[in-house]
């Protein structure tokens, strides 16, 4: 286009910039060059679709002070530019620095609100993301399908049933109540707080599936030990004409594994190579490695672990490692956790899984070797925590945890328990090996 003489617009470099944005490690020193360009035009600060683009551009290349530096320069700004600001700051885990351009911003629509929540969603960030929801209901905004997809997610995650179910209603009163992608979020929330009926009806009502529509019910009766109707469903998807993928088949090797079916498990393990030409990934290795292991086939898991065509991550090694546990092999979790250790050698759960394998099966000095290991590399044990949902909110807990507001009424009501139980007849087991579990 020089070289013919024709000049660039606009048009040329906000297509340019978009390129670059994304390919950041490509696209890098090109980019560098158009914004020099740009700036001889002074379309960076004048432009204000130039200008976007350009921070769009940084912020995906993870230079975000860069992208801050041309958005201050714009004499111009609109809303996407600031939307695109704020996206950039989340997606570099910036997350103050969004808030602070989310509160300066003149005026604020569903997108800026969706950038916040969605951003904290995706990073795992799943009770500040309902919250930010929830400041946006009391505003007034109106959320739109994306801001639903995030907020269901992190209602997934977190087991947020109340919150989900409210957001269900919200949705049914929507234009985009019949969107798919919508409806596959509210699938795998329902499947994922223990809710499979829900999920069925969810699906079963939705006027047009995909390929996801399926996996997602799939997996969700298999993890929530349906193995029989989530193999049924598997079936059926490919008589609709869905060819299944390697999620499908995750499923389905899921439903085999909770339900003890080994030898179908290994039936569709061979379908998914030989029909489907699907090599297997690290979660198919993961299914049948945990289907052998729920068999007692330690063995075979153990001799399948060491022939996977790539390393063995800590899911699939602690899966045979707490067969290990239930079934009392000393040698083959010695050895498992070697690997792990090397996977991740400051990891805690490792060591003391170890050591409680030790304790159970009465080797004392095994057990008290491993804590003194872990105290020399200074290792320490992480409180493990339970949660319960009330009224929307999550409530936390670790073990002797005294720090809740409502602590007197809790510890009424296990003291209340325990005379029941005691009552009853119950008493307690207490044995040696709750030091190494609870210590």
């Amino acid at each position: 286009m020089r070289l013919s003489g024709v000049e660039p617009n606009h048009i040329t470099f906000i297509t340019l910039l978009s390129g670059c944005a994304e390919f950041p490690s490509k696209g890098r020193d090109l980019g560098s060059l158009i914004h020099g360009y740009v700036c001889k035009l002074g379309l960076d600060k004048e432009d204000v679709m130039v200008g976007t683009a350009l921070v769009e551009m940084y912020s995906k290349g993870e230079q975000v002070e860069v992208a801050k530096l041309v958005f201050d320069a714009m004499m111009v700004k609109n809303s996407v530019s600031w939307n695109t600001m704020i996206d950039g700051y989340m997606r570099n885990r910036e997350y103050e620095k969004a808030v602070e351009v989310f509160d300066e911003m003149p005026q604020r629509d569903v997108i800026s609100w969706t950038a916040l929540i969605n951003g904290f969603a995706k990073r795992g960030f799943y009770e500040e993301a309902l919250d930010w929801f929830r400041e946006m209901m009391i505003f007034g905004v109106e959320p739109d399908y994306v801001t639903i997809i995030a907020v269901l997610t992190a209602c997934a995650n977190l087991g947020t049933l109340s919150v989900g179910l409210w957001v269900h209603r919200l949705v049914l009163k929507q234009s985009f109540r019949n969107n798919v992608r919508v409806n596959n979020s509210l699938i795998d929330m329902y499947s994922r707080c223990g809710c499979i009926e829900f999920a069925r009806e969810v699906f079963d009502k939705m006027q047009k599936r995909s390929l996801v529509s399926w996996n997602s019910i799939i997996v969700g009766f298999a993890v929530n030990g349906f193995a029989e109707v989530a193999l049924k469903y598997f079936d059926a998807m490919q008589k609709e004409g869905f060819k299944p993928n390697g999620v499908s088949f995750t499923g389905a090797l899921t439903a085999c594994s909770h339900a003890g079916l080994v030898d179908e498990g290994l039936r569709y393990f061979d379908i998914m190579k030989r029909v489907h030409k699907i090599s297997p990934r690290i979660e198919h290795f993961g299914c049948i490695v945990d289907l052998y292991s729920r068999a007692g086939k330690l063995k075979e898991a153990w001799d399948l672990v060491r022939n996977m065509p790539m390393k063995p991550n800590e899911v699939v090694l602690g899966s045979l490692l707490a067969a290990c546990r239930n079934y009392g092999d000393i040698s083959l979790a010695e050895r498992i956790v070697k690997n792990l250790v090397a996977l991740d050698p400051g990891s805690d759960s490792n060591y003391v899984l170890l050591s409680n394998i030790y304790a159970a099966v009465g080797r004392w000095a095994g057990a008290s070797k491993v804590r003194r290991r872990m105290k020399a590399l200074g290792i320490q044990k992480k409180p493990g925590f339970s949660s319960i949902e009330i009224s929307g909110c999550v409530h936390e807990f670790v073990a002797g945890d005294k720090s809740h507001i409502d602590k007197d009424s809790i510890y009424a009501m296990l003291e209340l328990l325990s005379f029941d139980l005691m009552s009853s007849g119950y008493a307690p087991e207490i044995v040696v090996r709750e030091l190494y579990e609870s210590d």
